[in-house]
């Protein structure tokens, strides 16, 4: 007899644990914010949101403030990090526009972004070697104060969302989350500084120090919490919305600017396929653990090591709804840094959009059948009739 019965029942999805995982994407992450505010109207709160660079720091918002704040919360950071121009000058998808949005870019490279960075005076390569300043070009002073003001720390280390952002340590170059669940156990606090390390890319923006390691931008090792969700929520069925800034398909480029922004996509891409397809390899070993002790003798099921091997071939099932923002082609690779308020806009509009799109699809909702423990639905983001994907593992 199949031992599969001992393991953990599958709850519907929508039962499930519900999981935001945002990508780091800078300017882009306007996106998420809208994404967020779709998914509210549609209850759903997450218990667990997850985040790097700029999903960091919409994770920490959301984690660290009641549901009923948490869209003020974020509409004001993005309203203050963005331009004052709230006027859409040129029509989108021109190359009038195009120039505008690299104006725009080159002008926040120049001055820096409003209660996020500053340039610093003199400029880095005028500090002496060695010291904090000669190290990156901009000063991120003000996000501290930014995030003390609009971040609950007391809500995140004491409350019932969970909140996990990822850095790289510099000298290790080891990946690091900082996770207010497992923080609480070890009698430690989530604090500015984890969200300011998570964002912190460099060359742009300095190290962040804690406990004596200098910490930089996740991003740098993997754009995306997803494998890290996926590995830490084994006890619970899961229930993600995956919002994603940059998507690992795309074009061949025609353009050297086309080019650079190919590259940066592909850079920053999450590698969700990988990820399934190494749950799908879990998945097969497990069911053949639980088949193999399912043919045991009596006698040896009751041995101890055997009830280690099925506790380890317990499964839960994860169903992955995955948002990717779709470059406009008035966009290039600098539109991660265009903090125009036009760009945050209609970044913010696309996120509301393709999650009321998600929604009129539901499929997501059903229990993964015959022996799945792994569902991903894609947005398409072409005109297809049916614009919602399914992979199944």
């Amino acid at each position: 007899m199949s031992d599969s019965a001992n393991s953990a029942p599958a709850s519907t999805p929508a039962n499930a644990q519900r999981v935001l995982v945002l990508q780091g994407g800078g300017a882009l992450g306007s996106y998420q914010a809208g994404a967020y505010q779709a998914l509210c109207r549609n209850d759903f709160e997450p218990e667990w949101v997850a985040g790097i660079s700029i999903g960091a720091i919409n994770a920490a918002i959301i984690a660290g403030n009641p549901p009923e704040k948490r869209l003020e919360r974020l509409k004001e950071f993005w309203e203050q990090v963005s331009s004052p121009v709230s006027w859409n000058p040129l029509t989108p998808g021109t190359r009038e526009r195009s120039y505008f949005n690299e104006t725009s870019a080159a002008w926040v490279a120049t001055f820096g972004v409003p209660g996020f960075f500053t340039p610093r005076f003199p400029p880095a390569p005028l500090w002496p070697q060695g010291s904090p300043q000669s190290q990156s070009y901009y000063d991120t002073t003000p996000l501290r104060a930014t995030l003390e003001r609009l971040v609950d720390f007391d809500l995140i280390n004491n409350g019932k969302t969970r909140l996990s952002v990822g850095a790289v340590g510099v000298t290790s170059g080891n990946f690091r989350y900082f996770d207010s669940v497992e923080f609480r156990k070890l009698g430690k606090k989530i604090g500015p500084e984890h969200i300011m390390a998570s964002g912190a890319l460099p060359p742009g923006f300095p190290s962040v120090v804690i406990e004596g390691e200098h910490y930089w931008d996740g991003g740098i090792a993997s754009n995306t919490p997803l494998d890290y969700v996926l590995d830490e929520g084994v006890n619970n069925d899961l229930l993600i919305f995956q919002v994603d800034l940059f998507s690992a398909r795309g074009p061949l480029p025609t353009s050297l600017l086309e080019a650079a922004e190919r590259e940066k996509d592909i850079r920053y891409s999450s590698r969700t396929r990988m990820n399934t397809d190494k749950n799908k390899q879990v998945h097969n070993i497990r069911k053949a653990l639980r088949d193999l002790i399912g043919r045991l003798p009596d006698d040896l099921r009751q041995d101890p090591s055997v009830e280690i091997l099925r506790q380890a071939a317990r499964e839960n099932t994860v169903t992955v709804v995955h948002l990717i923002y779709r470059s406009k082609n008035h966009e290039s690779s600098s539109r991660d840094y265009d903090f125009s308020h036009v760009g945050m806009v209609e970044h913010w509009s696309a996120g509301e959009r393709d999650v009321h799109l998600s929604m009129q699809y539901r499929d997501w909702l059903e229990r993964p059948q015959s022996g799945e423990t792994m569902v991903t639905y894609d947005l398409t983001g072409d005109d297809s009739e049916f614009p919602i994907e399914k992979q199944e593992k």
